[in-house]
């Protein structure tokens, strides 16, 4: 597969047509038809991670293309299929140049990895020229007043990781929820995802707390020493709560709760247990086989931005599978049917939303050695799926296509 990404890149910088890039080596080989896409990540300067083992990979979202380029190779190749997806990094600044390449190339499905603001921008300037797979931006406004027709959300929303974790909580019967969030926008933006879980499944917060980031190097400023001091004084004389949500987006204090905060209560959110997309502890339903497929390709564990760039390829090679085409408009049409879904090692189908274009997903909690929890919780009941009682359903949608 890299051979032929090699020649299809070559092919490009030379200006041959497409069809003179898509011909086989072999003299009289019938050629494979092939299914474009890309990956374009857009990066934004941030501060170090307050732990080593949480630095960004290089590869972070490549590498599950990747591997999603082979699954769909295993079977396209008995097909007559073939898959490609280039890799493009950017940062907020070039992203839409990027874009433009990509659109001027013809390239019909684009994976962004990127923040809100530039999710939305980059789906406006693609309009109908290609189907975007939004496979990092979790703000609900993206789904809900911000919802863009040609986008497909492999990410879960705030509010389907907040929802998964209030439901566990519930389960617990820790109702009572002291909440400590960030001052960056996604911070208040993630609080106040938590309030409506709360309300929805009938939590309540006891009170809420805002952690400042005055800036600074988080290793050098924030050492333990200082931490140790810092943070039993600043969630002292909380009201009696069950359990510490941590509202922060930006890894700027979150990690520093266990163990810190004065009365002796577990954390949850933000740090400690952690509703995510994917994480590298879940064994279950093949994900062991798959974990160790992706580890043996990357050298190191995958992390959500890898899962859902991955489930979003494989999404166009289940769907040139069972359409047995590569045509683009034909693929596009099939996954925002009813007639879709993808396996995607959590235990059931997953499928898409029709109302917001939302990948239905459970969602696990965990911590940094176990899976605690995976909800939706058992008992909690919908009409339609179980997965629908995480985020944005139907009757409470404010996108309007």
């Amino acid at each position: 597969m890299l051979r032929r990404i090699i020649i299809l890149m070559a092919g490009m910088a030379a200006g041959l047509p497409a069809a003179a890039q898509d011909a086989p080596a072999a003299a009289g080989q019938k050629p494979a038809s092939v299914v474009h896409a890309a990956v374009l990540r857009v990066d934004r300067p941030t501060l170090p991670p307050i732990s080593r083992l949480d630095t960004r990979p290089a590869d972070l979202g490549f590498a599950g293309a990747r591997l999603a380029i082979g699954d769909n190779d295993t079977t396209g190749r008995f097909m007559g299929q073939d898959f490609d997806a280039q890799e493009i990094t950017a940062t907020p600044e070039t992203a839409a140049a990027e874009m433009d390449k990509l659109l001027a190339q013809g390239v019909p499905f684009i994976v962004v990895l990127a923040d809100d603001a530039t999710t939305l921008q980059l789906a406006d300037q693609a309009g109908d020229r290609a189907l975007l797979f939004n496979a990092h931006a979790r703000g609900d406004n993206l789904r809900g007043t911000d919802c863009r027709a040609n986008t497909i959300h492999t990410a879960p929303s705030q509010a389907m990781l907040t929802d998964a974790l209030a439901q566990f909580l519930m389960w617990k019967k820790w109702p009572k929820w002291f909440l400590i969030a960030g001052s960056h926008p996604d911070d208040i933006a993630l609080a106040e995802a938590y309030r409506r879980s709360a309300t929805k499944f009938g939590a309540k917060i006891v009170e809420t707390r805002t952690y400042e980031d005055t800036g600074g190097s988080r290793r050098s400023d924030s050492g333990y020493v200082q931490v140790q001091q810092q943070m039993p004084v600043f969630t002292q004389s909380a009201p009696e709560h069950d359990v510490v949500i941590a509202a922060d987006e930006n890894g700027v204090f979150a990690d520093w709760l266990p163990y810190e905060t004065w009365d002796a209560r577990p954390v949850a959110g933000s740090a400690g247990l952690v509703p995510h997309a994917w994480s590298p502890t879940l064994e279950a339903w093949g994900a062991l086989q798959f974990q160790n497929r992706f580890e043996k390709l990357a050298g190191r564990p995958m992390r959500d931005d890898d899962y859902q760039t991955w489930v979003a390829l494989r999404m166009l090679g289940e769907a040139a599978t069972r359409t047995q085409s590569t045509d683009a408009a034909k693929l596009r049409d099939f996954m925002l049917s009813d007639k879709f879904e993808v396996a995607g090692f959590k235990g059931q189908k997953l499928t898409i939303r029709d109302w917001d274009h939302q990948l239905r997903q459970p969602i696990l909690l965990s911590t940094a050695a176990v899976t605690a929890s995976v909800s939706p919780q058992d008992q909690y009941l919908h009409q339609t799926s179980a997965l629908d009682t995480l985020g944005i359903d139907r009757p409470e949608t404010q996108c309007k296509f």
